[in-house]
């Protein structure tokens, strides 16, 4: 019995892996791709990179509006994920099966947030073009709507995992809903949803980079618009800056994490 087991998980796998391959194959007869030609082309695209990118002393003079760009992008990244987390924490509470009420709302919450989790932020950035332009809000609410999402579907999980037993003694007691959900549901869910946030604002801050190639703002357009007027130092003095900044804000939140959790 035991290992007939085995081996049907060992027959599931190789299938599993024989497709994956086939998969592989034919997107690289769909596409041309010369894989040959690809990983031979890796030892000239590092040679180009140390020899061209790299910042100079030009580029260290334009980091003043490098530094007014990341501000920007990290003001933003912040301010749409704070926001999204303040949506997100009522739909959660709504959706959740210990503190929600039931029936179509829980079903709405749920299903907004699903929508919401399952369209991608540059998809957001993309349909938002269309109503405001390229313009900071564009990039603002594309965050905001991928933030609110994701920190709903994370924030119900959060809720059911944490509190569940302190709910069912509140309510053995006769206490209101509010105070179920102010004095029982929030204090005992804070830190993991402390740390939900901060791990969404380190996601934002990176993918407010891209959004701001699409929406013409913060440091995504000063790369983008050096990077094509072939201002190579000054591009790579932004992907340092960047690197750096995300280093120290993830620092900074696995410090916090590390004091509430």
């Amino acid at each position: 019995m035991l290992d007939n087991f085995f081996a049907r998980k060992r027959l599931n796998t190789l299938l599993y892996c024989s497709l994956l391959l086939a998969l592989t194959v034919i997107a690289i007869v769909i596409t041309s791709y010369d894989v040959i030609a690809g990983f031979t082309s890796i030892p000239k695209a590092a040679e180009w990179v140390f020899n061209n990118f790299y910042p100079n002393e030009k580029a260290l003079e334009r980091l003043p509006v490098i530094m007014s760009g990341l501000a920007e992008t990290v003001l933003v990244s912040i301010a749409a994920t704070t926001i999204a987390a303040l949506f997100a924490l009522m739909f959660a509470i709504a959706g959740s099966h210990s503190t929600g009420t039931g029936g179509v709302f829980s079903m709405l919450s749920r299903s907004i947030a699903t929508i919401f989790r399952n369209i991608d932020v540059s998809a957001w950035s993309m349909i938002l073009l269309i109503s405001f332009g390229q313009h900071v809000l564009t990039g603002y609410f594309a965050l905001f709507f991928g933030s609110f999402g994701f920190m709903t579907r994370a924030f119900i999980e959060s809720i059911d995992e944490a509190s569940s037993s302190s709910i069912e003694a509140l309510r053995s007691t006769g206490a209101s809903y509010f105070s179920i959900i102010f004095q029982s549901v929030i204090p005992s869910c804070m830190p993991q949803l402390l740390s939900w946030i901060l791990f969404m604002v380190e996601t934002n801050i990176r993918q407010a980079t891209l959004i701001g190639i699409l929406t013409g703002t913060g440091i995504g357009f000063l790369f983008s618009l050096y990077y094509k007027s072939l201002n190579f130092s000054t591009a790579s003095l932004i992907v340092l800056v960047l690197v750096m900044t995300i280093f120290v804000i993830e620092s900074i939140s696995n410090y916090v994490r590390r004091v509430i959790l």
